[in-house]
């Protein structure tokens, strides 16, 4: 238990029982949710943690084999709920998160009680099927040679877009430095593991009920990706927020509290 809770920097806080685990997505960190989880301290037990290689967590417990897919990343989710003994969660995740979390409860739904899905995505390459996921795949492509060639660059590049707050520079400026500061190698093995990911023939697998937020103008996860999941998740709701970008949670956290707080009553 010490020796996960170390790996992936595990934070409980909260009085409540309830338990309520916030999952961050690819190049951030549990401070990600800073503006949203002393809403819920009161009444939940919260767990935040990181991914390994992300954050505070243990970088040297990085094994490249592990973490070649998203596999990797849901068993840190499924390690740190046996770890803290954990049932009936209650599981936020944000962007690719939301998949991971997504896998975690076909693995185990015992866990699990109901997810919420912030800006979620189960395929981020348009497919020739018509499934439409916001890059060709030519454009992915270019996004890694990017990656790879000048990767402060790339970030400096893609981080206004993705955030999409021009009138908000300093969370555009948070994101910039989380990439640069973190290992260029493991956000690269994490990228690859997220963007060339195709979960949607697990869709139909999960049962639990989910809320799914998504955002306006989110290159990252565009309108017909929502449409899709609300489509192939047999018990969720669709939420359409008012915020824009792809990081609700900073930029707009008072709605993405009340969502959450009215789906989960």
């Amino acid at each position: 238990m010490e020796d996960i809770i170390k790996r992936n920097h595990v934070n409980v806080i909260g009085k409540g029982e309830q338990p309520l685990m916030f999952a961050h997505g690819f190049g951030v960190s549990q401070s990600i949710w800073r503006f949203i989880t002393p809403a819920f301290e009161e009444d939940y037990k919260i767990i935040l943690f990181d991914y390994v290689g992300c954050g505070d967590s243990d970088a040297s417990a990085y094994i490249k084999e592990r973490y070649a897919t998203l596999d990797g990343y849901v068993l840190d989710v499924l390690e740190i709920c046996e770890a803290l003994k954990l049932t009936n969660v209650i599981y936020v995740g944000h962007s690719i998160s939301s998949m991971i979390g997504l896998l975690a409860a076909i693995k185990q739904p015992e866990r699990f009680s109901k997810m919420v899905f912030i800006a979620p995505s189960p395929c981020y390459v348009n497919n020739e099927d018509g499934y439409v996921g916001g890059f060709k795949k030519k454009e992915m492509e270019n996004f890694f040679e990017s990656m790879e060639r000048d990767y402060i660059n790339w970030a400096n590049e893609a981080a206004p877009t993705i955030m999409n707050n021009p009138d908000k520079p300093e969370f555009t400026e948070e994101l910039i430095k989380s990439l640069v500061t973190t290992d260029r190698q493991l956000m690269r093995q994490f990228a690859l593991a997220t963007f060339f990911s195709d979960h949607r023939k697990d869709l139909l697998k999960f049962k639990k009920p989910a809320l799914i937020m998504q955002c306006a103008f989110d290159i990252m996860a565009p309108l017909q990706v929502g449409d899709y999941l609300h489509a192939h998740l047999e018990k969720s709701d669709l939420k359409l927020l008012k915020a824009k970008g792809h990081f609700p949670q900073l930029t707009a956290p008072a709605e993405t509290i009340r969502e959450i707080k009215s789906y989960l009553g």
